[in-house]
């Protein structure tokens, strides 16, 4: 799938909750089928800055030239959010990382819906995850 099919899924998704409450809930059980991060990526080295709280991401360049993320938070909600990221722009290559236009975070509303200090953390894991892309990208080059 491209990332503009996985976020249009993502746009279906957050469109059958009625309120808020219910797309949290909903966010919450997202977090938690995230696939654990491995315990070695949980350093400093491998922390987000500028989240509240504390979020791991780890990205690694598989044999194909895609990139393939994995991440982990002490907050059940950001949980949630790094799990839609994962889900949007993993398995794509640095380039489709790069280039992409993240539409669904305001078709679904989640970025009006989070306090100031979430949705920087938001700006900064999507900053990260582009970071990683670059640096993959420059590799291959």
């Amino acid at each position: 799938m491209t990332i503009n099919e996985i976020q249009d899924e993502i746009i279906d998704e957050f469109s059958l909750f009625g309120d808020w409450m219910e797309k949290y809930e909903y966010l919450i059980e997202l977090g938690k089928s995230l696939p654990l991060i491995d315990e070695q990526y949980k350093t400093d080295d491998h922390l987000v800055r500028g989240c509240q709280s504390r979020v791991w991401l780890h990205a690694r360049l598989g044999d194909d030239g895609k990139v393939y993320f994995t991440a982990d938070s002490d907050a059940v909600i950001t949980k949630g959010i790094i799990a839609l990221l994962i889900r949007v722009l993993s398995g794509h290559t640095p380039r489709e990382i790069l280039e992409a236009d993240l539409y669904f975070i305001d078709r679904i509303g989640l970025k009006e819906h989070l306090s100031p200090t979430r949705s920087n953390g938001l700006v900064s894991m999507l900053k990260q995850m582009k970071m990683y892309a670059l640096a993959f990208q420059q590799q291959q080059a």
